[in-house]
């Protein structure tokens, strides 16, 4: 045998085991049922000595040689592509009042798909994936109109300040203003054709970000975590509303999320019921410095007389409008009047950089930021209530949280690095033991996928997760470069149920999207991807997936210029039709992405040879064991001899013991056992 084998053939004590399938054949033809294999049946033709499998690891494949994402040309809606391992199977454009307005995020209900976007919200029946129908584009403009949705209720974020109550869209034009939403808006879509708006909830920072969190032990309420990251707003147009710090006044609306309580039988009555502070006692994260190309335009600009200031250890070209304001306050200090002179130009180049400090820690100290605070904010957090976590991408560090106590979510761990601009979102594996943050560096609409950033910014970082601890494991972005006229980085995703592996499927704006398969997560792996060229080789314009979830088989990506796009994984290398067919087999009512569901297998053929696969592709089980077992499944299958899977599950738990993933053989041989119990 190979090295790669388990010589468990020469053991006596499982020769038996050996003839299994050999056995359960002859038993298919006879048509006898049995309650026990045989070791004494032989068969005439002998084992071949050796057997090669087609199958590696995904860590042993090869990429191609050259990366077709590079190059694209560019276009809006006809744009190049490349496509590796995915089928595109469709792809919509916004409807006439949404085009030209970003899309955003995505929620799941049956057959379809709403799609947030600055102008509302687009509902689409996605029942036939090759060909979405318009069910209604509901006009109510707030930004960014992040969608949830639970039961008959829909839920719609706005923080901006031209967002209205009345959904009008001719926005608000002072400073205060009784019309202004900023919050949490509510929709009945029991006719899902004709949303009726029940109620809002209005925050103090309004609702940049929304999650909601079913908990199972609840069944008449569900909870809204919201995260708003933009300035108070003043107390005049909604009471209560603090911005000074909290050691200045404990009411602050600083350093605290909202949650709010939505009785599901009486949606009208939602409210907030606690705004827990859970970034007591965190500094100031540690921040990388600025990037090569970013630090040439610096320069560049020096060299053309631009001012430039040193902040919080990073050079920073000061802005026309800022240049005026400086000098404007130098004249002033000397008792002129009139425009600025040389002499006042030069005093302002020896004091750029004090000046500019203290006209950015004014303004960062009425967000509750400075360079000695911690974050004051969420931007995203995923509720995964069966795990009893929650993952906060909160701007400078990544949280784990215990949400066992739904209105009293605790901190229990949190992490930040130097290598991370913006923690923008998380995402669980199924089984809770590894959870992914992304870093948005540059906000999303910079360039930030060059050739020359490094690949550490604006990536994934993987922790894996024991005892209630976050261990750093490894970062993954998307490899291919793109151009300076590109926004890219790494944005929403979500996991892909393939049984017995952690895979998830991510957007990266104009990176396009791509899947990536961290079952080990020390070692992560692209394994499919699409891209689109810039919308303009010209001018950075935003576009690009905002973000792509798995839902019932298919892959549908939220573009934010672009429309809609549905995707399939097909069989690779990488992935076997079996796995997919597998992961097919989930079905979902409805996904919040952000309210993270736990996948459950039902019991399949399909499940029981992606476990094989699986056990084939890391050589985990001798060749000749896996394959009189998959033989054996297919006369099961043919002949449905129940006694036969129940023996074989049987002989699987024996054969446990000698596989290097005794785990999957368990879970194999109760699939088996469950198909043949008729479960």
């Amino acid at each position: 045998m190979s090295n790669n084998k388990l010589n468990i053939l020469k053991r006596p004590a499982i020769a038996g085991p050996v003839n299994i399938v050999r056995n359960l054949l002859l038993m298919s033809v006879l048509m006898v049922g049995v309650s026990c294999v045989s070791s004494e049946v032989t068969h005439e033709e002998p084992l071949a000595e050796e057997l090669t499998s087609t199958l590696l690891p995904v860590t042993e494949l090869q990429h191609p040689d050259r990366d077709p994402r590079v190059g694209l040309s560019p276009g809006l809606f006809d744009a190049e592509e490349a496509i590796w391992n995915l089928n595109l199977i469709t792809n919509v454009i916004p409807p006439d009042n949404f085009i030209g307005s970003w899309s955003t995020d995505l929620a799941f209900k049956d057959n379809y798909a709403i799609q947030g976007n600055y102008n509302g919200f687009i509902v689409w029946d996605i029942s036939d994936f090759a060909n979405p129908k318009l069910v209604i584009d509901y006009l109510c403009p707030a930004s960014q109109s992040d969608v949830s949705i639970y039961q008959n209720l829909l839920f719609v974020s706005g923080e901006g300040t031209g967002g209205r109550l009345d959904c009008g869209t001719e926005g608000v034009a002072t400073s205060v203003s009784d019309e202004r939403l900023r919050g949490i808006r509510i929709f009945d879509i029991s006719d899902i054709k004709n949303p009726e708006y029940v109620s809002n909830v209005q925050t103090c920072r309004g609702s940049h970000t929304h999650s909601v969190l079913v908990d199972p032990n609840d069944d008449e309420n569900v909870f809204v975590y919201v995260s708003g990251s933009a300035p108070v707003r003043p107390e005049e147009e909604l009471p209560g509303c603090v911005s000074a710090l909290p050691d200045e006044d404990p009411n602050s609306a600083l350093f605290r999320i909202e949650v709010i309580q939505v009785p599901l039988a009486n949606p009208e009555q939602a409210a907030i019921v606690t705004s827990p502070r859970i970034f007591e006692g965190l500094q100031a994260p540690p921040r990388h410095g600025l990037a090569p190309e970013e630090l040439a335009v610096v320069e560049q600009a020096r060299e053309a007389g631009r001012y430039v200031a040193d902040y919080m250890d990073q050079p920073r070209i000061v802005s026309d409008g800022l240049v005026r304001l400086f000098l404007g306050q130098i004249v002033e200090e000397r008792g002129g009047s009139g425009d600025a002179t040389a002499a006042d130009s030069l005093a302002l180049r020896n004091q750029i950089s004090d000046r500019y400090s203290s006209w950015m820690d004014e303004r960062l100290a009425q967000r509750g930021r400075g360079a000695d605070l911690g974050p004051n904010q969420c931007h995203d957090i995923t509720l995964y209530p069966e795990a009893g976590l929650a993952g906060g991408a909160c701007e400078g560090y990544g949280l784990l949280l215990d949400i066992t106590d739904p209105i009293n979510p605790v901190r229990i761990d949190a992490v930040a690095d130097s290598n991370f601009a913006y923690w923008h979102s998380a995402t669980f594996n199924n089984d809770g033991t590894t959870v992914i943050f992304t870093d948005e560096w540059g906000g999303g609409t910079q360039a930030k996928c060059r050739d020359t950033d490094p690949y550490e910014w604006g990536a994934n970082a993987i922790y894996s997760i024991k005892d209630g601890k976050m261990n750093f494991e490894s970062y993954f972005k998307m490899p291919a470069p793109q151009t300076n006229s590109e926004n890219c980085v790494a944005h929403n995703g979500s996991i892909v149920p393939v049984p017995g592996r952690d895979i998830m499927v991510q957007g990266w704006y104009q990176g396009g999207i791509n899947v990536f398969d961290f079952t080990d997560p020390a070692n992560p792996v692209e394994i499919a991807f699409h891209d689109r060229g810039p919308i303009s080789v010209d001018r950075r314009e935003t576009g690009g997936s905002w973000s792509v979830y798995w839902y019932n088989g298919a892959l549908v990506n939220s573009e934010i210029t672009r429309g809609l796009d549905i995707f399939e994984l097909i069989p690779s290398e990488y992935i076997t039709q079996n796995e997919i067919d597998a992961s097919n087999t989930v079905e979902l009512d409805y996904l919040n992405a952000q309210g993270q569901p736990m996948f459950v297998w039902p019991s399949t053929y399909s499940l029981a040879v992606a476990y094989l696969d699986q056990l084939e592709r890391n050589r985990e089980l001798d060749l000749e064991n896996i394959s009189m077992i998959r033989s054996g499944l297919e006369v099961a299958q043919n002949g449905a001899n129940s006694d036969a899977l129940t023996d074989l599950a049987s002989q699987v738990r024996i054969l446990a013991e000698y596989s290097s993933n005794q785990s999957k053989m368990m879970k194999l041989a109760d699939v088996l056992d469950d198909l043949g119990n008729g479960v």
